[in-house]
């Protein structure tokens, strides 16, 4: 609606007195113009105090012990080295290629990462909203949309947990968002670039986290079957070649060297990821049983499974299509990480943007059918509210209290007391707070349960648990720390090699080589 709000000149008043016609549609413009205003900034509130909530947890309490070796590996791209050929990496690398180039701009530093982490996660959930902001298929429904998708999506427990650290959950869960919004453009359009980006992004995605392979086919396939303009062959072949780019690193490697991608990429998780691991399979059913319990995951999953129901029931054509692709990336890469052994609750956090989607309508269904509809604001401010209570509830009493800020005094104890270019055993976090470079075998804490022989370990850039046991005793390492590991904390102190420890919190540091004899311990090139 056009009104001329610039118009000096009063025009003459009308016949009764009522002032000008343009007086008129000026006034009733604004207040449509003001009453578009009051969604959207309803909604740049809620995603304002949502990125308030996820950047402050990012740089406090944000901490995960396996986003140490990504951290590592960032830093030992930086300095040179390649993931796999150098040292051992059982990851697809773009997210550590990805955090290397941040540290090269502005250093290494977990705060750093936990922040482009962070910033990947909101813009995930910006892409979400946007979707639904302009494809919802009820119009004066769209702002609640995109808020209850901020709710159930942005404010899980999962989300803002791993959404906000090193590992790659950040970085993935912003291409494959960004793919499906690709994907759902490309059925539409004639052209090749829209699938093209559509492959990279899903492609991006796989080459970041084994845990969305099974994204990029699910959206190859839908592409296929419900292509509306253009011919699919091309588009196929589009999607295709766009996949291939990001895979370009992982491919250079592998033609160097084919045995140490294969057996980080396919072997170690086929074979040797349960090693040493006795009730892997117990805590599996645990794990893929514990929705149950989850009041959030819970919801979430009815709210779907309620909104897949009602769309499907409805005429709205288009938006059955797109659920349709959000149900089939929710099974394929559900699939994919029900069968990873042992597998964790957050490997399925890439589902819950795809959940949300058909949620966002399964709640309408439920408010309108509450007697609601009058007032959806209400309904949307109660559910926020409730995303917000349960996520304090998680993130404050259900997980663990180490932080990168509780293991500051260790780390500091450990530049204090061993030389620079001394080597020390640590794990991969502490080397990160130390700016120390681990010694060869030590960039992958997990990779010591593994014995594959001579050959293959310097193959693999392996070092045995009993290897470490022995270099630890000859008196190679001019300090050793241990963070929540009783076993090896006990296996030092027994074998009494170190004259002194300092402990903070569950680490433990020791130092001074206590035989007389020890060997002195050699300088980390």
């Amino acid at each position: 609606m056009k009104f001329d709000c610039l118009n000096r000149r009063s025009p003459p008043p009308l016949p009764d007195g009522r002032g000008s016609e343009l007086d008129v549609r000026n006034t009733t413009a604004v207040h449509w113009y003001i009453h578009d205003l009051k969604p959207r900034f309803a909604q740049y509130g809620a995603f304002g105090l949502l990125a308030a909530v996820l950047l402050a947890y990012s740089q406090t309490r944000a901490f995960h012990w396996d986003e140490g070796f990504h951290l590592l590996a960032a830093r030992l791209i930086g300095a040179g080295q390649r993931p796999y050929l150098d040292f051992i990496f059982a990851q697809t690398p773009l997210n550590a290629y990805w955090t290397a180039a941040w540290f090269g701009v502005f250093g290494a530093s977990w705060r750093l990462a936990h922040v482009v982490a962070t910033l990947s996660t909101l813009g995930s959930a910006a892409l979400l909203a946007r979707y639904l902001w302009m494809r919802f298929p009820v119009p004066e429904w769209r702002p609640y949309a995109t808020l209850t998708a901020a709710a159930l999506y942005g404010l899980l427990t999962y989300t803002v947990d791993f959404g906000t650290i090193a590992q790659a959950y950040g970085f993935c869960l912003l291409m494959v968002v960004a793919a499906f919004c690709a994907a759902v453009a490309a059925r539409e359009r004639p052209g090749l670039w829209m699938p093209a980006l559509a492959g990279a992004l899903a492609g991006a995605a796989a080459s970041a986290s084994l845990l969305t392979v099974a994204a990029a086919p699910a959206m190859l396939v839908w592409l296929w079957l419900y292509n509306a303009a253009g011919r699919r062959w091309a588009k196929a072949a589009a999607f295709l070649g766009g996949a291939v780019v990001p895979a370009i690193p992982v491919l250079r490697l592998l033609a160097q060297g084919p045995r140490q991608v294969w057996f980080d990429l396919v072997q170690y998780h086929a074979l040797y990821r349960r090693v040493d691991w006795a009730g892997a399979t117990i805590h599996d059913i645990d794990v893929l049983s514990s929705w149950l319990q989850d009041t959030q995951v819970f919801l979430l999953i009815g709210l779907a499974v309620a909104g897949w129901m009602s769309i499907r029931k409805s005429d709205w054509a288009g938006m059955r299509m797109e659920s349709r692709l959000c149900l089939w990336l929710v099974l394929a890469m559900g699939a994919q990480n029900m069968t990873a052994h042992p597998t964790f609750p957050q490997y399925f956090i890439f589902l819950v943007p795809f959940l949300a989607v058909p949620a966002v309508e399964g709640f309408r269904a439920a408010v309108l059918r509450l007697g609601f509809g009058g007032r959806p604001q209400r309904a949307v401010l109660a559910l926020g509210c409730f995303m917000l209570l349960s996520l304090g509830r998680g993130l404050f009493t259900e997980r663990d209290n180490e932080t990168w800020h509780g293991l500051m005094p260790a780390a500091e104890k450990i530049n204090q007391v061993a030389p620079r270019d001394a080597p020390v055993l640590a794990q991969e976090p502490l080397y990160i707070l130390t700016g120390r470079r681990p010694p060869d075998g030590m960039e992958f804490t997990f990779a010591h349960k593994l014995d594959l022989g001579p050959k293959q370990n310097a193959l693999l850039h392996i070092l045995p648990q009993a290897e470490l046991d022995r270099e630890m005793k000859a008196g190679r390492f001019a300090a050793a720390a241990v963070c929540d590991d009783d076993d090896q904390e006990s296996n030092i102190e027994d074998s009494k090699v170190y004259s002194r420890k300092f402990e903070s919190g569950n680490c433990t540091v020791f130092w001074q080589l206590a035989a007389a004899g020890a060997a002195k311990p050699p300088m980390v090139k």
